[in-house]
């Protein structure tokens, strides 16, 4: 998905970007009493449990210090004449504990995960991209001053990539260079992978791919089972057209594959392809994908395994999918057309950045109930009660998501979605900094992005052990899905991380 904001036709036929402001906070909950009032009140409902238990635990270990000789001899010929009793109760519990340990689900480890980084050749900065455009021919004068306002404001900087067939003039768009270019992204994140991880091919038992505009025959899934030599009887999945929250979609089938087949090992490859989507038309809606798109890719190893927990990065908690698609406003906000000459690409709708708010509303919603601490949960559904008496006069609590997790991934798909999600969600800038600066080095990598963004906070050191992190995407459909991982240790970044030749010189100052 692309959050770079609105377009707009005026009656000059000109068209301007707008961006969707939202409601901030009221004042008072910037108050500094109130902040620690607050900090209080959560630390007491998150203790409630041990604060009722403790009065409890202080009595028991009165009456045991009590407790004599004679009292103990009694208890054990109790015990002697109800042993039928006793075995009973004791077959029931091991029956009982046999059953929930054969039965519950494994936990979800992510062993480690790697991202493409393109080599230099391949970097198009804003000047190369618009003497390109020029050059082309296919461009009216409107359309390329509408570009470069576009990049001059989406966040991007001077070293994002476009694949090799962009890089000529003209373009040679063909088949074969998208096949080139899907191979270069994919086997180079695998590459990496298998390197770092040093697990062989043959003992993946489940692949992934997710790739929305490039699907192939054979299948991108079907290209890496033939460049690795998987095994014949890998399940082998290829998702297409699911947009930029695919990535965690293919995580979540991958996890549900996981629980049904044991001890094995899964690999989600997230991409999106450039080459065949670049849109060569005037129509504005559809000129934005070329200004914000560029290449990336990731793969993530995940494994069942138990003796891997050692050695995994994070551990999966939760993921939560909400797709509007039922709406034809949100199901058509991002869509792939010809335009009046015939020309094919993605145009957005002026409304995207609504529908992308009320779905993330709806999402939130199923998530906070998972994540968030209890005194949180408790404040939310306290003010729904009090505006359904006062029949709508009280502001709704917006929960602290700052309370559940440490990071936040927002998916980089421009500047106005993670501008928007920074104020409705009241973060920090060191919260939104990862996807901030993921889209000035890496630009919108689609699926994959969460990923870049994962791998700053780890080449920067953050990554602490039992630290959470929540990655949330947006994607055409209209969908907006979420994953939560919880850090096994303190992380360190991988060899060959994408930030580790740049990662010194961020963050960056950006100025709009």
């Amino acid at each position: 998905m692309d959050g770079a904001g609105d377009s707009r036709h005026g009656g000059d036929g000109s068209v301007g970007v707008q961006i969707r402001q939202t409601r901030i906070l009221p004042d008072f909950l910037q108050s500094v009493n109130l902040k620690y009032v607050k900090l209080g009140y959560h630390y007491v409902i998150s203790n409630l449990l041990a604060l009722c238990l403790l009065p409890l635990a202080v009595v028991i270990s009165v009456e045991a210090s009590q407790t004599n000789p004679e009292d103990l001899r009694q208890l054990w010929i109790h015990l002697q004449y109800n042993l039928v009793s006793i075995i009973i109760c004791s077959a029931v519990l091991v029956f009982g504990l046999t059953v929930y340990v054969m039965t519950r689900p494994r936990p979800v480890y992510l062993v480690d995960f790697s991202c493409y980084l393109p080599p230099n050749h391949l970097k198009a900065p804003v000047s190369r991209f618009m003497n390109h455009s020029r050059l082309t021919g296919d461009f009216d004068e409107s359309s390329l001053e509408f570009q470069r306002k576009i990049l001059e404001r989406s966040g991007l900087g001077e070293d994002t990539y476009l694949p090799e067939a962009m890089h000529h003039v003209p373009p040679t768009i063909s088949m074969a260079a998208a096949r080139e270019e899907a191979e270069q992204v994919m086997f180079g994140a695998l590459d990496k992978l298998f390197a770092n991880t040093n697990v062989k091919a043959k003992d993946i038992g489940i692949l992934v791919v997710n790739c929305s505009l490039f699907n192939p025959t054979p299948s991108l899934s079907a290209m890496i089972v033939n460049k690795y030599k998987l095994r014949g009887n890998i399940r082998s999945y290829n998702l297409g057209g699911m947009g930029c929250s695919a990535g965690v979609i293919a995580v979540d089938l991958a996890k549900d594959m996981l629980l049904v087949h044991r001890n094995t090992y899964a690999v989600v490859v997230s991409t999106e392809n450039i080459t065949q989507n670049w849109y060569f038309g005037n129509k504005k809606a559809m000129l934005i994908p070329n200004c914000l798109f560029r290449v990336g890719g990731s793969a993530v190893l995940l494994s069942n395994k138990s003796r891997d927990k050692r050695r995994s990065k994070y551990r999966l908690s939760h993921v939560v999918r909400t797709h509007r698609g039922a709406d034809d406003k949100a199901f058509r906000c991002v869509y792939q057309e010809q335009d009046d000459t015939g020309r094919t690409g993605v145009s957005l709708s002026k409304e995207l950045m609504a529908i992308a708010g009320e779905t993330l509303k709806t999402n939130i919603t199923t998530l906070g109930p998972l994540v968030l601490p209890i005194s949180e949960q408790i404040l939310f559904f306290m003010t729904l009660v009090v505006k359904k008496l006062f029949n709508g006069k009280v502001k709704p609590y917006i929960p602290d998501f700052k309370l559940a997790f440490e990071h936040f991934c927002i998916h980089a798909g421009g500047r106005a979605v993670i501008d928007e999600l920074e104020k409705n969600l009241q973060l920090s800038p060191v919260h939104v900094e990862a996807s901030r600066m993921t889209l000035h080095r890496f630009g919108n990598t689609s699926s994959s992005s969460i990923w870049y963004e994962l791998a700053y906070i780890e080449a920067k050191g953050r990554m602490r052990r039992g630290n959470r992190v929540w990655q949330i995407a947006f994607g055409s459909g209209f969908k907006c899905n979420s994953a939560v991982w919880e850090a096994l240790r303190n992380v360190k970044p991988s060899k060959d991380s994408p930030w580790e030749d740049c990662i010194d010189k961020y963050p960056v100052t950006l100025s709009y």
